[in-house]
């Protein structure tokens, strides 16, 4: 088993979400976060004061991937999300020793 962890510009969530469906992924953990890359933040002006946002609004992706689907979803991922200006994301894949799901006591890939 694999966890895959993306993290992308916010209006991209669905293009995304749609991309990793058409693949066959069954679900995805979302979670709003803040961060910042190369990018290190920017200025902005508001009601005419200048301010440095420091940690830019991204969306975090976690999915449970049998190991024969990470290419696709990283494929599917990277297609999706890219708009070719700085600040597109990132994403990890990590070895997941243990899957269970709660409901039926099913493990490995059977519980994804």
């Amino acid at each position: 088993m694999k966890m895959l962890i993306a993290v992308i510009k916010p209006f991209k969530l669905d293009a995304v979400r749609e991309a990793l469906a058409d693949i066959g992924v069954q679900g995805m953990t979302v979670t709003e976060v803040r961060g910042f890359g190369r990018q290190k933040g920017h200025t902005e002006l508001y009601r005419g004061a200048e301010y440095t946002v420091d940690l830019l609004p991204k969306i975090k992706l976690e999915v449970a991937l049998a190991p024969d689907m990470v290419d696709r979803a990283v494929e599917a991922i990277q297609k999706s999300a890219k708009t070719g200006q700085i600040g597109d994301g990132k994403i990890f894949v990590y070895d997941l020793d243990q899957t269970v799901r709660i409901r039926t006591g099913e493990s490995g890939v059977d519980a994804v």
